[in-house]
């Protein structure tokens, strides 16, 4: 099993980051991407052996209603509101995915991933969005991992994940992964009974991801919680074990 354990963002600074950990999942890529020379830069500054993965930009699955764009300072024009997010097939949508591409080719990723917010739920537009999307973008080389954080019946997200070729991207602690062979979790601190995010993994939290991850050929461990640095060292330690 191939076993890949990092952080969403650079955790104490990029240059601490890269001495401890071999992968890192971007996470301003959704917020804004970027320049281009900035991307060249973290992949020029990074270990040869470095990986990274891309979230891909909210202006693809988030609505202007999402209080992240606000967070990234991105002004959208009241009559352009209804173009942006949610997967629709717009200029403006398209334009976002390509943007994703000149950063993830820059950074050398294999892997983007899509978290759409819980608002994104399983209706007749938005599947239809889906498959408009995905049948529609050019991933040149590129494995995609898709997390729905709505309701969604568990057959229409291995349906959905089969015909795209996706991977259903899950905290694991919370929800079973409805694809094969690869997994990715986004560990975001919050297992059952426990506030998200604001919760420290303890060793028998971190054995029963151990086991979480048995059954897979390849699996991305990405920490999302506060303590995300030390759980995300402390089971590599017990993996290495």
């Amino acid at each position: 099993m191939d076993i890949r354990i990092g952080c969403c963002g650079f955790a104490r600074g990029m240059k601490n980051y890269f001495k401890k950990f071999k992968i890192v999942e971007t996470q301003q890529t959704f917020y804004q991407p970027p320049k281009l020379v900035a991307a060249l830069r973290w992949r020029l500054d990074a270990p040869d052996d470095f990986e990274f993965t891309v979230k891909a930009w909210q202006l693809i699955t988030h609505t202007p209603k999402s209080p992240t764009y606000r967070r990234a300072k991105i002004a959208i024009e009241k009559d352009k509101k209804d173009r942006y997010g949610s997967f629709r097939p717009t200029k403006e949508v398209f334009d976002a995915w390509q943007e994703i591409l000149r950063i993830s080719d820059a950074l050398k990723a294999r892997l983007i991933i899509f978290q759409c917010p819980a608002s994104f739920k399983p209706i007749k537009e938005n599947i239809e969005n889906i498959k408009v999307f995905f049948s529609s973008i050019d991933r040149p080389g590129l494995e995609i991992a898709w997390e729905p954080r709505g309701d969604w019946p568990k057959d229409m997200i291995s349906d959905l994940c089969r015909n795209f070729k996706l991977i259903h991207c899950v905290d694991t602690f919370k929800d079973t992964p409805q694809t094969k062979k690869t997994a990715y979790f986004r560990l975001h601190g919050s297992p059952p009974g426990k506030k998200m995010y604001n919760y420290r993994y303890s060793k028998k939290d971190l054995e029963a991801l151990k086991k979480k991850c048995s059954g897979f050929d390849e699996v991305y461990c990405m920490f999302n919680n506060v303590f995300m640095w030390d759980n995300a060292l402390e089971f590599m330690e017990m993996m290495e074990d």
